[in-house]
């Protein structure tokens, strides 16, 4: 019986844990061990005033605050579902403990008390969130503020072995000190980030530009400005633009809220289009409108003026609920795009990104602390992993956006959607439809195999290049394995009531159906085994 990745990194964890019993690595590796099964821990991190909290608030889908924001946005709080909403403060070498976490109807308010920040290790908050049941948001303080120890707080705990499996980068704008930030995340030996598990995030979209009507879109460009550039790529999976105010307004609109935004559609364009020109005159006393100064004031904190002249825009051009409005907020707001990223590539890779930060937990400790046993258990790590096909994908993707692979651009584009890097599922990696016909499936698969095996056979090409296509193969036959293995659909009635008999899987697919069409490859012809194969579907740099 075929024993699981995540089964076998347990028995090697569990051997770590013993070898440093009653030493720090020891107590890291159990740490690492314990949350082995649990969900993906996702950090959100950036620069001050990047968006952080907006952003997490609308994943959670409530919103959460300090009652002195100021202090606790310079601890690093972990948000995990819970059945009641608590909080707990965890100080230096001292007794967790419980803080006022209460709730005035539209948001939570989190009191540290009398608590000392800089005594404080870290906060846990439990909110009864459907999102915090997939995967755990961890804030952390923002880099660049005034207080030096707080962008440190971020650095070293991003830096410590295993702390999370995935993080969120924000920035307003690209600067240098992003760069510089990722660069120095990317090369630290204790990081578990990857371009694999890093995702940019273009933040306050709805600002870009100066915040016109084309502000979106404008993100959108810069958005993939920033995708086409090679030195992002080796950082981050992919920049997305993202407006969190939005995403927010439309996870807690309440109400009286949208009752405002009504009034305010109500009245005649001469009375709105004065207050729309900037912020201040928004707020300004008038008696144009049957709305106070300080109720549009939350208004306007609520949703910038891109989402008011959007909300009162939409309002005004049909009988728009409160839900249809949340609804359109949301789709504008890209946070839709940003949650199937999170599903796709960091929860359907969960075990396998789990798995490559506890090895990496194991080599890291090893290597700071090499005790008798630390030779073996690095030995280990190089079996685990060599005979790992999913951590071998796992570096090959990171190779393919570091520039570590010589191949042509569009077999990169196709190396990086087979291995997963649009999503992990068979119908994903092959650009399919997911209710393609099995033997449409078998096809690709079989296409793609016969392809890449040429490849791997063509002696003029970079061995870079060959050694990515020799995994490729392998990936093609767990496809085919796992096709083979899953359960048949229902086929459609045949003739009337009669049910057609269950289709039968056949045998495993041919290894390469092209091949008496087309003939293999000569050492003369460098551009045959970049060739498409004629059965493999059409996909991004892959004609």
């Amino acid at each position: 019986m075929t024993v699981s990745l995540a089964a076998r990194v347990r028995s090697l964890l569990n051997d770590a844990v013993q070898a440093y019993q009653g030493r720090q690595g020891g107590r890291v590796l159990n740490d690492v061990a314990r949350h082995l099964d649990g969900p993906l821990r996702v950090a959100i991190a950036g620069r001050v005033k990047a968006g952080k909290s907006t952003l997490l608030n609308a994943l959670v889908g409530t919103r959460i605050a300090a009652t002195d924001a100021g202090e606790c946005t310079r601890i690093v709080t972990w948000y995990f579902r819970g059945q009641q909403p608590r909080a707990t403060a965890f100080p230096h070498a001292t007794r967790p403990v419980g803080l006022a976490l209460d709730h005035d109807g539209s948001r939570y308010a989190l009191d540290l008390g009398t608590l000392d920040v800089e005594t404080v290790d870290r906060i846990e908050v439990a909110l009864p969130s459907d999102w915090l049941g997939q995967m755990t948001l961890v804030d952390t303080p923002g880099m660049g503020s005034l207080t030096e120890s707080a962008g440190r707080r971020t650095q070293d705990f991003l830096g410590e072995t295993a702390s999370v499996d995935a993080v969120l980068y924000l920035m307003r704008h690209l600067h240098s000190t992003d760069i510089d930030f990722l660069d120095a995340f990317n090369d630290s030996d204790a990081s578990d980030s990857t371009p694999v598990n890093a995702v940019g995030v273009l933040s306050r979209a709805d600002e870009v530009g100066g915040g016109d009507d084309d502000a979106i879109a404008h993100a959108g460009k810069v958005a993939a400005g920033y995708r086409a550039d090679s030195r992002i790529r080796s950082l981050v999976h992919t920049v997305l633009p993202v407006a969190g105010l939005l995403a927010e307004a439309a996870a807690t609109m309440s109400e009286k809220e949208f009752a405002d935004l009504k009034a305010i559609a109500s009245a005649s364009d001469g009375a709105t289009m004065p207050l729309l020109l900037s912020a201040g005159r928004f707020v300004s006393p008038t008696r144009a409108v049957m709305v106070d100064p300080e109720s549009r004031g939350r208004l306007l904190s609520m949703l910038g003026l891109y989402g008011l002249r959007l909300s009162l825009e939409s309002m005004r051009s049909g009988n728009v609920d409160r839900g249809q409005l949340c609804t359109l907020l949301r789709e504008r707001s890209g946070l839709s795009e940003l949650r199937h990223l999170l599903l796709t590539q960091f929860a359907q890779r969960r075990d396998v990104l789990k798995a490559d930060g506890a090895l990496r937990a194991i080599e890291s400790i090893t290597r700071n602390d090499p005790i008798p046993a630390a030779p073996r258990l690095r030995q280990a790590v190089e079996r685990l992993r060599a005979g790992a096909h999913e951590l071998t994908e796992l570096r090959l993707l990171t190779e393919l956006r570091t520039g570590s692979v010589q191949a042509p651009t569009e077999q990169i584009a196709v190396m990086e959607r087979l291995l997963g890097g649009q999503g992990a599922s068979v119908a994903d990696r092959l650009n399919l439809r997911p209710d393609a016909p099995f033997e449409t499936v078998n096809a690709a698969i079989s296409g793609m195999h016969g392809h890449w095996r040429r490849v791997a056979q063509n002696q003029l090409i970079d061995p870079s290049f060959t050694r990515a296509a020799q995994v490729l193969q392998r990936t093609c036959e767990g496809l085919a394995a796992a096709v083979r293995m899953a359960p048949q659909r229902p086929q459609p009635p045949q003739g009337g009531d009669r049910q057609a008999p269950p289709r039968r899987h056949p045998g495993p697919p041919p290894v390469d159906k092209t091949e008496t069409i087309r003939k293999p490859p000569s050492p003369e012809d460098k551009t045959t085994a970049f060739q498409r194969p004629t059965n493999v579907p059409r996909g991004p740099g892959n004609g």
